[in-house]
């Protein structure tokens, strides 16, 4: 009965330990990261909150979450995001949220462009005159729930 018992607690430790790899896996291949797995561009996403607006974080106040680095301005910012990761981490794995939501794809983002929106951060494409946020506001509420939709299809 004991060695049962301790059999079902090791598979569940391993199980546990595999789905942890696999969304860390998941994440790396599907948020907007570049070649060191630096997410939103090395901006302070706690910044977003704190100040509404976009400050460029460095390496050396940096957290790596599940697969995911991100970078602070302040050293206090670094420890409010390790106490709550998911509340500051980007919607849509850091991508435009206007393109998750009007295309389901998954575009490039300007880190300056940006909107706070009960309690989440989005990020939007502007460049070359084009500024997604702008379309967004448009229809916010109905871009929303398909970019929710589309990203959970994506992130699967």
């Amino acid at each position: 009965m004991q060695l049962r018992f301790y059999f079902i607690i090791m598979m569940t430790l391993i199980s546990s330990f595999l789905m942890a790899q696999d969304e860390t896996g998941l994440r790396k291949k599907q948020f907007n990261l570049n070649d060191e797995n630096v997410a939103i561009k090395g901006y302070d996403p706690v910044a977003y909150f704190k100040t509404n607006k976009a400050v460029k974080g460095t390496n050396d106040k940096a957290v790596y979450h599940q697969g995911v680095l991100y970078y602070f301005s302040t050293v206090e910012n670094k420890e409010i995001f390790k106490k709550n990761p998911s509340k500051y981490e980007p919607q849509y794995g850091g991508w435009c949220a206007y393109a998750m939501g009007a295309k389901a794809e998954k575009i490039n983002i300007d880190p300056e462009t940006f909107k706070v929106v009960d309690e989440k951060l989005y990020l939007f494409y502007n460049k070359n005159f084009k500024n997604t946020l702008l379309s967004w506001n448009k229809d916010e509420q109905g871009l929303k729930v398909k970019a929710d939709a589309n990203w959970k299809n994506i992130f699967n």
